[in-house]
């Protein structure tokens, strides 16, 4: 059983001035104080159920790698309380602290122990840590020859080789190559059907939006918010798009789905629509039919160049598809407050049956983290049914012609 429940935690360093700093703060007869005070993190509450998966997002320097450390108790919070149950394993850094002059195979045994296994259980393992890292002799050769990939794939195979209650994770796997990040996340999902609790860092929306159920954003230190992958991820992304300036509001859709909108508004989406194959706006559309997404941007101030993105998005929010007009070659040029300007975007609907939804962007240059005049996420709902071809499975309509030979 294995279960995380974070209190109120916070983490505080001390910074010194100088070197001698430290040592007249220590040694001086009375008491004087020659650090400053750094809150990496402040009072930081949520909770991990047993089988959960959980995602940790947040910009470099957020406190996210702090907040692992003080979990899996490689260092303790300056206030607040953390509590967990069953057995934990974690890969917080790349290697797992192996030590480059003894052979992959010495390290194998040295961080099964500090996972908690005992050497007989640990070397009884040992060919099933082998075949599943794939790196071949060189697991008795020197870690030090090793590349990040092949420490990757060393370490990940000890830190799972059972299944734990707990399986942690910071980053590591952004290391590895395609091949071994799939063989990685099938264990890991295999796992988690088998009751494992996860937690990971990672930047890679799609893996986390695959894997968890909830999510936290982290920032300066704070929990800013807590929700689906998809909510969190759009909010995280108008926070990056927002860095210098502007407003980043929430909204809940009939459909009860937060909507994030951000931007400094020189520019707005003032309607927007999917147009069917008779000219019809309409939120359900047949697989595989002409379809326009039709926009209407109002602009409320000069703007040297503007230009108009649009992403379709599943219903775990994973980009199925998106472009702009920048890519496309057609950025508006000079535009003034007062204009209005009518795209149409006509395409296809090759998309399997589902849910899906559009995001919308106006920016300036190639994306919308420069210049952000307007980030709209859940800008049009719409179902896409399978009313006219053959019957087919996944997220794409790509139906071939078929050509049989028999002898």
């Amino acid at each position: 059983m294995g279960s995380i429940s974070v209190q109120k935690v916070s983490k505080a360093y001390k910074q010194y001035p100088s070197r001698f700093g430290r040592l007249l703060e220590w040694l001086s007869p009375v008491t004087i104080t020659r650090h400053n005070t750094k809150w990496v993190l402040r009072d930081v509450s949520f909770e991990v159920k047993q089988g959960e998966a959980i995602g940790i997002v947040g910009i470099n320097g957020a406190g996210k790698s702090t907040l692992l450390k003080m979990i899996t108790g490689t260092t303790q919070p300056t206030s607040g309380s953390i509590t967990m149950t069953g057995r934990v394993a974690a890969m917080l850094e790349l290697g797992m602290g192996f030590h480059p002059d003894f052979t992959g195979r010495q390290n194998v045994l040295m961080a099964g122990q500090l996972l908690g296994y005992s050497v007989d259980e640990i070397s009884a393992n040992m060919q099933r840590i082998e075949d599943f890292a794939e790196i071949g002799d060189a697991i008795d050769q020197p870690v030090r020859v090793y590349s990040s990939g092949m420490q990757m794939r060393l370490a990940f195979s000890v830190a799972t080789f059972h299944r734990p209650d707990i399986l942690i994770i910071d980053e590591a796997l952004s290391v590895g190559d395609a091949y071994f990040q799939h063989k990685s996340f099938d264990r890991i999902r295999s796992y988690r059907e088998e009751g494992t609790t996860l937690m990971i860092v990672s930047h890679d929306k799609s893996a986390i939006q695959a894997i968890c159920d909830k999510a936290i954003l982290l920032n300066a230190g704070s929990l800013v918010k807590e929700g689906s992958p998809e909510e969190i991820f759009d909010y995280y992304n108008a926070l990056l798009a927002d860095k210098e300036a502007a407003s980043v509001k929430q909204t809940v859709t009939q459909e009860g789905k937060t909507q994030i909108v951000s931007g400094t508004g020189e520019a707005t989406i003032a309607d927007i629509r999917l147009i069917d194959a008779n000219g019809t706006a309409s939120e359900i559309l047949d697989v595989g039919s002409a379809t326009v997404l039709e926009i209407e941007v109002a602009v409320h101030a000069p703007i040297e160049e503007l230009v108009l993105g649009y992403v379709i998005k599943d219903r775990l929010g994973q980009a199925i598809y998106g472009t702009n007009t920048h890519h496309l070659k057609q950025s508006a040029k000079s535009v003034v407050a007062g204009d209005r300007i009518r795209y149409r975007f006509a395409f296809p609907l090759n998309l399997g049956e589902g849910s899906y939804s559009v995001a919308t962007a106006l920016h300036a240059g190639q994306s919308h983290v420069g210049a952000n005049y307007e980030w709209r996420d859940l800008a049009v709902v719409f179902q896409v049914l399978n009313m006219s071809k053959t019957k087919f499975v996944g997220c794409t309509w790509i139906e071939p012609e078929l050509h049989v030979e028999r002898n």
